[in-house]
């Protein structure tokens, strides 16, 4: 397992298993720019019946286009607030309802094999009951290399 996201929903938390993970500091036109896209596992094994996250089995989180100041990010503490003019982060709730993230805070460091990974913390619009109080998130999971098997045959 990659990692995972948990959504503290006042009526349960939602947890949400990390299937793939992307994170880049891209060096474009003299500057660099960080890229971070985590997606959700649809799995609903963990799940009961009667969960509000069994309406919504996967998310895809995205930061992308955000300015930074050097292309290492490792021990750095990055705040990402969109505004009306400027936009850095989207959520993908892979159906027609529409969500925003808030107040992000993502903390990266090297784990203990050596391998990038990130806490992001925030808060979310309630999709789930469409509560106007936006719900708090943690995120946490590591970019590591997929192995690709390829067969012989």
């Amino acid at each position: 397992m990659k990692g995972i996201l948990k959504i503290y929903h006042p009526e349960e938390t939602l947890k949400y298993n990390i299937r793939n993970t992307y994170c880049k500091a891209v060096y474009s036109n003299q500057q660099h720019v960080l890229e971070v896209e985590i997606i959700t596992d649809d799995g609903l094994d963990h799940v009961d019946d009667d969960s509000l996250q069994y309406n919504f089995p996967q998310l895809s989180l995205k930061v992308f286009d955000f300015l930074i100041d050097s292309g290492e990010i490792e021990g750095k503490t990055i705040t990402i607030n969109d505004s009306d003019e400027e936009i850095y982060t989207e959520v993908d709730l892979f159906d027609d309802e529409d969500a925003f993230i808030y107040d992000n805070e993502l903390a990266f460091e090297k784990n203990e094999e050596g391998e990038l990974e990130v806490i992001w913390k925030g808060t979310i619009n309630d999709f789930y009951t469409g509560s106007e109080t936006p719900l708090p998130f943690r995120l946490k999971c590591e970019f590591t290399q997929d192995e690709i098997v390829v067969d012989e045959d």
